[in-house]
């Protein structure tokens, strides 16, 4: 009998220059879970651990690295023990989150993580937390912070109502120039929907007790009173607002070369992509999960199931984008005649698939558990 694949927690890592913002996000993700279970890695930058304090009791497995700045490590060793804490069965984590240092080098952390020889994790995507109020002198002086933006993969323009209308719309477009195609989301107090970072965990077992409130669901309750902007279904309706989410589906096989045209040349503000898709004659035997944050691409592939319907199903998460042109872009990459698997070119066109498929998913291995991930090039690159 084949043993169940490893399954890999998403790891997000949370930067931004001091006072932008991020404790006050992690804590409003810790508040509004909805029965995640999320590891906490936070990096301090001083002997007086503030922002663990700040944010333990509201999580299970909280690591706090203590005087020093984890970008600083010699190597990727030290995380991964950190990591291995975390990923452990008995944690039972759906996500991870490192709060970096505000003097953290948010791209050394990034390939850190593409580094990690943890078979567990899965690199979730550099959150970017900037202070609208204070963009400009936190640029005068720290000039690094245009090359933090360019390697983000999701931006929060955080406390935007201490500005006005048209100043909110000078920094968002700004930042939107300096950060690329990294999504760009207004907010304030640091309240993001969680659902940008990670999916919701469905607890079947009932360990998530219904019916009774919980420490964060008085937490919530309590956020909501403060700010007056809850309706009683706490603050996940509006917090929407701020994004969309695009679903598409197929019942014709897509076409490799096509696609891949299509995720090369994918729009602005376009932060997450995930789902599965079929490939037809590419391969036969396999359904494709994708998983995309930001710049980070990864296939792997896995055995249809008997009877299972061929379908790509994708999802789609991203500010200011364009529905109809998504669907339009991807409606293009379907398959008009399906080759013949065993024509020379069926071969060649899964060329740029394989590329970002784990070389233990392509030696079949990934099933067993036994490989280390190896991450290829094109993915390590930020």
């Amino acid at each position: 009998m084949t043993p169940p694949r490893i399954p890999q927690i998403p790891v997000v890592v949370l930067a931004g220059f001091l006072g932008s913002g991020k404790t006050t996000l992690l804590n409003h993700l810790l508040r509004n879970r909805a029965g995640t279970r999320i590891g906490v890695i936070v990096n301090d930058f001083g002997a007086i651990e503030i922002d663990a304090m700040t944010v333990s009791g509201q999580v299970g497995s909280t690591v706090s690295l203590g005087n020093g700045c984890l970008c600083c490590a010699v190597d990727a060793s030290e995380l991964d023990t950190f990591l291995e804490t975390l990923t452990r069965p008995s944690a039972r984590l759906d996500v991870i989150v490192i709060e970096a240092s505000g003097l953290a080098e948010p791209q050394e952390l990034v390939r850190m993580l593409l580094a990690s020889d943890n078979p567990h994790i899965l690199y979730g995507g550099l959150v970017e937390v900037v202070d609208a109020a204070e963009f400009d002198a936190t640029r005068q002086r720290h000039p690094e912070l245009d090359r933090h933006l360019a390697v983000a993969d999701l931006v929060v323009l955080n406390k935007t109502d201490r500005v006005g209308e048209a100043e909110r719309e000078r920094l968002r477009a700004t930042v939107a120039e300096l950060s690329g195609p990294a999504a760009v989301i207004p907010a304030e107090h640091g309240r993001i929907d969680p659902e940008l970072l990670f999916d919701p965990a469905l607890r079947p077992d009932g360990e998530e007790m219904a019916g009774q409130l919980s420490f964060e669901d008085l937490l919530r309750q309590e956020e909501c009173h403060e700010h007056e902007q809850c309706d009683g279904h706490g603050h996940a309706d509006h917090l929407h607002a701020a994004y969309e989410s695009v679903d598409f589906t197929a019942d014709v096989p897509m076409d490799p070369r096509r696609f891949m045209a299509f995720l090369d040349s994918r729009p602005e503000g376009l932060y997450r992509i995930k789902g599965f898709v079929d490939f037809g004659a590419g391969d036969r035997d396999n359904t494709y999960a994708l998983h995309a944050v930001g710049r980070f691409l990864r296939f792997v592939p896995r055995p249809w199931a008997r009877g299972e319907q061929r379908l790509t199903q994708l999802v789609m998460i991203g500010a200011g984008i364009d529905a109809a042109a998504l669907h339009e872009g991807l409606a293009a990459c379907r398959a008009e005649q399906e080759p013949q698997p065993d024509a020379p070119d069926t071969e060649r066109a899964m060329w740029g698939v394989l590329r970002y498929v784990p070389e233990h998913a392509r030696e079949g291995e990934a099933e067993a558990g036994e490989a280390e991930v190896d991450v290829p090039e094109a993915t390590a690159e930020v």
